[in-house]
């Protein structure tokens, strides 16, 4: 697997980047060993591995995916528990490595990947925006610079100096978000972090979103609404079992996946996919 990104020269062989592009995929694979028994401890694992009684089976969470994003454009992705949404975040963010394939990512990534990703519980609701700040790459003055409109944004109040045990999961989310967004990233990663919170607060989180793409920001949304992908994004790539589905403008895409959802819950089986094989060639469990 092959992963470029903006700090490695233009010219790179097969890179033919256009300027536009901020994110690039092509023949992404994804592959697990998944034992094919439960095995209750660590212990029981590492003795039937030893005597050579741990069979595994392959996995596939992304098979072949070919995507493009362009620079300031909010790109949404849809699908079922298990298709690999998140995969492909993470594969973007480089928290895990494809397969088989290449990634190219230009500019700086902030990934909200899920929540509390980066806390410690333990840690008050301070101290945690400067630990989650660090690993974002900013230092201390830099997060000093930028606490007080985190702590606003967030509206914590006195729950700042708390432990995060104590939090609630929105107030982990509206936290982990104001950290993210605090400072205007090349790439925003956001998975299902828009249903934390009340209404009031889903609505500055979409207003930051916007005002990160008038900016030229990329923002690359995991979402199980298709409403709200509707409304955020432009295009939109629809994943089913590791496979892009369909892949265009948001609406359709939106629409087909809707329609398939209704047709599953009534028992009229799966639609013919818009590419791939035969799904029938690979039928492996979510």
């Amino acid at each position: 697997m092959s992963l470029l990104t903006a700090s490695e020269p233009r010219t790179a062989p097969g890179l033919d980047l256009d300027s536009q592009t901020a994110i690039r995929l092509e023949k992404i694979s994804v592959r697990y060993r998944v034992s094919e028994e439960q095995i209750g401890t660590f212990k029981e694992y590492m003795i039937r591995r030893i005597q050579g009684r741990v069979n595994h089976r392959q996995f596939l969470a992304l098979n072949g995916v070919d995507l493009e994003v362009e620079r300031g454009e909010i790109f949404g992705v849809i699908g079922r528990n298990g298709a690999g949404k998140s995969t492909l975040l993470k594969v973007i963010s480089r928290v895990i490595r494809a397969s088989d394939g290449r990634v190219v990512v230009r500019g700086r990534v902030a990934p909200l990947l899920e929540l509390g990703a980066g806390f410690h519980p333990e840690l008050t609701g301070r101290e945690n925006v400067f630990l989650n700040g660090t690993l974002l790459g900013h230092s201390r003055r830099e997060v000093q610079q930028k606490f007080d409109a985190i702590l606003e944004f967030a509206d914590l109040g006195g729950f700042i100096e708390a432990p995060l045990r104590t939090y609630s999961t929105g107030m982990v989310g509206r936290l982990g978000f104001a950290v993210a967004t605090a400072w205007m990233p090349d790439i925003l990663l956001l998975d299902e972090i828009l249903t934390v919170g009340d209404e009031a607060f889903q609505a500055k989180c979409l207003e930051r979103i916007r005002a990160f793409r008038n900016s030229q920001a990329t923002v690359v949304m995991v979402s199980h609404s298709a409403a709200t992908i509707r409304s955020m994004c432009r295009r939109a790539v629809w994943l089913d079992h590791g496979e892009v589905r369909l892949l265009g403008e948001a609406t359709p895409v939106t629409e087909a996946y809707q329609s398939f959802l209704d047709q599953t819950r009534q028992g009229g089986g799966e639609l013919p996919r818009e590419r791939g094989p035969d799904p029938r060639a690979r039928r492996l469990p979510p």
